[in-house]
């Protein structure tokens, strides 16, 4: 390896006697978690640029599922610490960066974020400093924002502030795999930049640290991790639509071509893709891939059968009011789940918006129940969480939109509220013949 400056020596020095002071921009799902594990190694200082997640943050109240506020208190006011200023940033050796990369109203990515911070390191950084961007985005994102503003800085990336990109690999809700035994993608401007970023991720992953030659490749580990899945995901909800028509149940063709030990992996059909990852990447990544002059066509196909997936839970709903003999125009549909998967709070891309959104086009009235998530926000406004009996006894059709354990819970006879003559089970929560017997009408995708 290259023979640090003296700048980097600094900063590696004080990486490994842990006494370098971390800065995280960003700290929502990926960069509270991140930071609270930093804490336990370095004084942190965390700033985010929405005021009120400040303000509740510094309050120890967490708005994150996986960080309990009993754990962000205890770190509070030791080695992690909330600024208000985000010129306070100065003082760190690091800085990561762990903002959103959504999609614009076009579909095309929206990297007004990753502009933001990159303006904020403009204003903060100076020599010795590494800089890693963990945000998911095209190969290329790295250098073309973070790397252009410590130009504009006046310093040059790699030589005097070093420069890395390492994708975050949060899942929330995951009890298994977590921050520290889930291995690290590193890749840097150049060695000395990877080196640090190394040193850095090493201290709190305990799983390892995979070093990728640039930032580039490392950028490009993250849209094919994410793209393996949708890809995954819309073929077996293509063989859902199709197994549907010839009477086969999907879920126990998964399972039993999941009993041989080599070839294939489980993927699971669905009502649509969500979370911050999978329905967006794919599309950073045919953005990118048509810059170089290439079509991708089966990443996009993929992502059209994956979106499909809403309609035909409309269309099933549908379909289950006229087998039970309720007029759509007097129909209430109650949609049970707002997260997009199990057991957390979060809404963000879930397809029980788009879902909510066409249903409210097709019957009388549409009322909610999560037992994670208050409300989700919806192009026909926010939608807020009813309690659960107050759903099932004002609905002629249940629509299970999310496998919570709690829905997992009820019984076929649990199902029978005042009215409800119908269930569209999009998760594979119920039997259909359980449900059948006790009198109402059942529909499920890939059934």
């Amino acid at each position: 390896m290259a023979q640090n400056n003296h700048n980097n020596s600094v900063t590696l020095s004080k990486i490994k006697n842990r006494t370098a002071k971390v800065g995280i921009i960003g700290l929502g799902y990926v960069g509270l978690p991140l930071a609270l594990a930093f804490s336990e190694k370095f004084q942190v200082l965390g700033y985010d640029a929405d005021p009120k997640k400040r303000k509740m943050l510094r309050q120890g109240r967490s708005y994150i599922d996986d960080v309990p506020s009993s754990e962000l208190k205890k770190k509070l006011g030791t080695n992690l610490k909330v600024i208000e200023k985000d010129s306070q940033l100065r003082e760190c050796d690091c800085i990561i960066i762990c903002v959103p990369t959504p999609l614009d109203e076009r579909g095309n990515p929206d990297l007004s974020y990753v502009q933001h911070s990159a303006d904020l390191v403009k204003k903060v950084v100076r020599k010795g400093m590494l800089v890693v961007l963990e945000s998911t985005s095209y190969p290329g994102t790295t250098d073309e924002f973070l790397g252009k503003a410590i130009k504009d800085a006046g310093f040059k990336p790699g030589k005097d502030v070093a420069l890395a990109f390492s994708p975050e690999r949060v899942d929330p809700g995951n009890k298994k795999y977590n921050i520290r035994n889930t291995p690290k993608v590193v890749g840097g401007e150049d060695a000395q930049s990877a080196e640090l970023a190394t040193a850095l991720y090493s201290s709190i992953v305990e799983a390892g640290v995979v070093v990728m030659p640039d930032c580039a490749s490392a950028e490009a580990v993250k849209i094919l991790e994410n793209i393996f899945r949708g890809v995954n995901i819309a073929l077996i909800n293509e063989m859902a639509l199709i197994f549907e028509r010839m009477g086969i149940d999907t879920w126990q063709v998964v399972k039993a071509a999941s009993t041989k030990p080599f070839g294939f992996m489980a993927h699971y059909p669905g009502p649509g893709v969500g979370g911050h990852c999978i329905p967006l990447d794919p599309l950073y990544m045919s953005y990118r891939a048509k810059q170089y002059g290439f079509v991708p066509r089966f990443i996009e196909l993929s992502h059209e059968v994956n979106e499909f997936m809403k309609n035909h839970t409309v269309n099933l709903t549908m379909a289950a009011l006229k087998k039970a003999g309720v007029p759509a125009d007097k129909a209430t549909v109650a949609v049970m789940g707002l997260s997009y998967k199990k057991d957390i709070s979060d809404t963000r891309e879930s397809p029980a918006a788009g879902i909510i959104e066409e249903l409210t086009k097709r019957v009388k009235r549409v009322i909610v129940h999560d037992p994670k998530a208050s409300a989700i926000k919806t192009h026909v406004g926010v939608v807020k969480s009813v309690p659960m009996r107050s759903a099932m006894d004002q609905a002629d059709c249940l629509v299970f939109v999310t496998d919570h354990s709690e829905f997992a819970a009820l019984t076929p006879k649990g199902l029978r509220g005042k009215r409800v003559k119908a269930v569209v089970d999009t998760r594979n929560l119920f039997s259909r013949e359980a449900v059948e017997h006790v009198g109402l009408v059942y529909k499920g995708i890939g059934k």
